[in-house]
């Protein structure tokens, strides 16, 4: 016979409301008693009725995420993380791509599907400082990226200029003195670009490294052939290069592919690191060392917070929105250490 939210709340020792609390996601429940219930729903291996309590909630058991462009390794693996982080609470995820579109992200934040979904996951592009008003959702909310203005919401993003700032001491600490970035956005006031050129600035400053204008390349979009096509900019250009940061992992490809072209030896002559650690950095000849942001991490951050607005939305009981940073680390392959 099936277990029950009884035979689960008897087993924990706690109540049957305080079960149904750590299943719905509710934040306000001491950890050591949520680790409790969660042992005792495995032990039992409860499943949750989610179809009737659906009904129950006049909830759809559905959330949206909206992210700008799935063709990029990094929010592809995103969206994979996001949905098994979202069926572990017993959520489906309705994936919508915006492209980077301004309309688009404001269809996202009028809250047009809203009768399809019950919270909303979303990573802004487009939007800028002029569109802060338009953040005034009436609906659960998190927020992903840079792009938030103090809108109010749930915020979970990676620390840029620290991920930035790491990777670009790490590679002086190889004795690289020439260190081109690949991807910036002249211009960007608010944005990932930005903050990774800001840390990797950063870097070369406290370092007492002048920031040389000739090693900074622009990359509208951050996909593999801009990557390539700046790559081969840089060295066409004539300037002296010993290592690379590309803000991204697809850029960091490119350039790779570049530099074969070009027969110049990586690590060798010069080093390469990415930004986002995407699947495809164990596999490419050589290895690509990158920034892992914590991917995972923000993931289930993200579906955590959404779940406990959406409890909050129904008891009445909303907590102060929540601004969380993903932590990092490098992975270092054969890119730089040969």
């Amino acid at each position: 016979m099936p277990a029950t939210m009884y035979d689960v709340a008897k087993l924990a020792g706690v109540s049957i409301k305080t079960v149904s609390n750590v299943i719905n996601g509710y934040p306000y429940i001491r950890e050591s008693t949520r680790e409790r219930v969660l042992a005792a729903i495995k032990e039992l291996d409860y499943r949750v009725n989610v179809s009737a309590r659906n009904l129950r909630s006049g909830r759809t058991g559905m959330i949206a995420l909206a992210v700008p462009e799935l063709r990029l390794p990094y929010f592809a693996e995103l969206a994979d993380s996001v949905i098994r982080a979202a069926e572990d609470a017993g959520l489906t995820v309705l994936i919508q791509q915006t492209n980077g579109d301004r309309a688009r992200e404001l269809s996202v934040l009028s809250g047009l599907h809203r009768h399809r979904t019950d919270g909303v996951i979303f990573s802004p592009l487009a939007l800028g400082e002029e569109d802060r008003a338009a953040f005034d959702a009436d609906f659960p909310l998190v927020l992903l990226g840079e792009r938030i203005f103090n809108s109010g919401f749930d915020h979970v993003t990676m620390r840029n200029v620290e991920g930035a700032r790491a990777a670009t001491e790490y590679l002086m600490g190889l004795g690289r003195k020439r260190i081109a970035v690949i991807g910036a956005h002249p211009g960007e006031l608010v944005g990932t670009a930005r903050l990774r050129v800001e840390g990797y600035t950063q870097a070369l400053v406290e370092a007492g490294h002048r920031a040389d204008p000739a090693l900074v390349a622009e990359a509208g979009l951050w996909h593999r052939s801009t990557g390539a096509q700046a790559m081969h900019q840089l060295l066409d250009s004539g300037a002296e290069i010993d290592a690379v940061f590309a803000l991204n992992d697809a850029l960091a490809l490119g350039a790779l592919h570049a530099l074969h072209e070009r027969r110049i030896a990586v690590p060798d002559q010069i080093a390469v690191i990415g930004f986002d650690d995407i699947e495809e950095a164990r596999y490419s000849v050589p290895t690509l060392s990158s920034v892992s942001p914590g991917r995972e991490q923000i993931a289930r951050t993200a579906v955590q917070l959404l779940r406990a607005r959406i409890a909050a939305t129904a008891d009445g009981e909303p907590a102060p929105p929540a601004e969380v940073f993903a932590d990092f680390e490098l992975r270092l392959r054969e890119s730089t250490e040969g």
